[in-house]
């Protein structure tokens, strides 16, 4: 919705602008009657915003924003919620899911993912632009279909929620996504994700205080210190000590999963140049080689890329599965406290990724093999390491949060929403001659990362999911691990196997 005038009717604009005309074409000495007309134009004018900004269509669909296909996973959760009674919004599971009335817009920023790299390359404020971009995108009514290389707008709702399922969006840009909707005079709500995920470590920690909390997030995440300031803030409000607290940044991590090709790809056999995860020559995340029997990588099927010398021997070890690069991160996490000598082990772990959860089993069952991991007949990392660590997944808190929101502002519905679903994708602009873009069709990591803010530049156009800008494995992941997620894809999306 655009601000100001240009947001009003045409009978209000016409109201304002004859009011305007009649009032200065008075003579001087009727001062006290154009004084009158400008109270009374202020009055409509002010009666109009106001009117635009209390009211909220219950009808319009819920916005689920994420940098990728991560916050998916918080849509299941909002999708499988029985924590409350609908009838009368109390808590308490009724047996009926929480948000079976409503319906959900997606969006994914996948051109200008991964987030988790701009605080790197000191590029935050163009990742808030990209952020704040993709907020208009939720409050304006058009997206882009493509045919035959022409570029047509088609119609679709504004939304009446936004939910920021990514964490790094809402570390940076939280503030400033609330003030932007603010702006356009919406008072829709807005719901982040790492205060949920904060409540659900401090409830388990509660009862199991022995322990460090760790949260593995994406690069930027931790380099924020969204996580650490907000557990040491609850926790001092809600009168617990002070906790102990262990950070990794899971490099590359969620641009496995999202098949990004500076970091995955199925098709490459040797070590190349455009690889940007952790490597032996990467100074910032460098494979040990003396812990190779530590992480076991999973060698088969080119997970594992090599350089090798004229002797055989690989000099240079590139990560090519999802799995290795989850491995590589918890023994990196468990050598800090190592090296550091953390008093109290490991117990929690805040999966601070929204893409995270797609991997809880992995992740669960590595932690397991480095618990009983020896060397020399001694067990190396149980000082730092309990037995068992909860994964905390901030997506069920997240859906709890909207689900109040919702109630609160009275925008939640008693019977089910004829709206159809809607996942909208971003992808490079080819039509912006500067564009470049790597052999599988998205920006190149220079390009990417060496834009500027304050451009103002068409990089990306906004677009529904369909099977070429997602790839069937993917989505045969959300078939696996989301299943309610893909009921809801395989509606809309032609192509998509039941």
């Amino acid at each position: 919705m655009r601000s100001g005038i240009t947001s009003l009717n045409f009978y209000e604009r016409r109201l304002i602008t004859s009011t305007l005309i009649f009032c200065f074409t008075l003579p001087v000495q009727t001062k006290a009657m154009k004084k009158l007309f400008l109270i009374m134009l202020l009055a409509v004018y002010s009666c109009s915003i106001f009117a635009q900004t209390k009211q909220i269509n219950k009808q319009l669909p819920i916005g689920i924003f994420d940098s990728g296909t991560g916050g998916l996973t918080i849509l299941q959760a909002i999708l499988t919620l029985d924590a409350f009674n609908n009838k009368t919004g109390e808590a308490g599971a009724d047996g009926i899911p929480d948000f079976s009335n409503e319906a959900f817009q997606y969006l994914a920023d996948q051109a200008n993912m991964p987030y988790g790299n701009y605080a790197a390359v000191k590029k935050t404020l163009l990742l808030k632009e990209h952020i704040l971009k993709n907020m208009q995108f939720f409050l304006q009514q058009q997206y882009q279909t493509q045919s035959a290389n022409q570029w047509q707008s088609q119609h679709k709702p504004t939304v009446k929620m936004i939910v920021i399922a990514c964490n790094t969006a809402t570390a940076y840009a939280l503030t400033d996504i609330k003030k932007f909707v603010a702006t356009q005079q919406q008072q829709i709500p807005v719901i982040g994700v790492i205060d949920a995920g904060v409540k659900a470590a401090l409830e388990y920690h509660a009862t199991h205080t022995n322990g460090t909390i760790g949260v593995f997030a994406t690069a930027g995440t931790v380099a924020s210190d969204g996580y650490p300031k907000a557990l040491r803030a609850l926790s001092a409000k809600v009168g617990m000590q002070q906790p102990i607290i262990v950070s990794q940044g899971g490099a590359g991590l969620a641009e496995s999963i999202d098949r990004d090709f500076s970091y995955f790809s199925d098709t490459v056999t040797a070590a190349r140049l455009s690889y940007k995860g952790p490597a032996v020559s990467n100074t910032q995340y460098p494979i040990d080689t003396l812990l190779l029997n530590v992480y076991r990588f999973n060698k088969a099927d080119n997970k594992i890329l090599c350089e090798f010398d004229n002797a055989g021997r690989c000099l240079e070890i590139q990560l090519n599965d999802p799995s290795n690069y989850v491995r590589y991160h918890l023994v990196s996490l468990l050598e800090k406290m190592k090296k550091e000598n953390y008093p109290l082990p490991l117990n929690t772990l805040i999966l601070g990724c929204t893409h995270y959860p797609y991997l809880k089993d992995t992740i669960h069952a590595v932690l397991k093999e480095l618990y009983n991991y020896q060397s020399a007949n001694q067990f190396v990392y149980r000082t730092y390491l309990s037995a068992d660590v909860a994964l905390i997944d901030p997506g069920v808190e997240t859906a709890k949060e909207a689900y109040i929101a919702l109630r609160k502002q009275q925008l939640a519905l008693a019977k089910p929403n004829p709206i159809s679903n809607n996942f909208f994708i971003t992808v490079p602009n080819t039509t912006l001659k500067e564009t470049e873009l790597q052999p599988d069709g998205w920006f190149t990591y220079a390009y990417k990362y060496g834009r500027t803010e304050k451009a103002n530049k068409e990089y990306v156009k906004y677009v529904p999911f369909d099977t070429n800008n997602i790839v069937p494995a993917t989505y045969q992941r959300f078939k696996k691990v989301l299943p309610e997620v893909y009921t809801c894809l395989h509606k809309v999306i032609n192509g998509l196997s039941e």
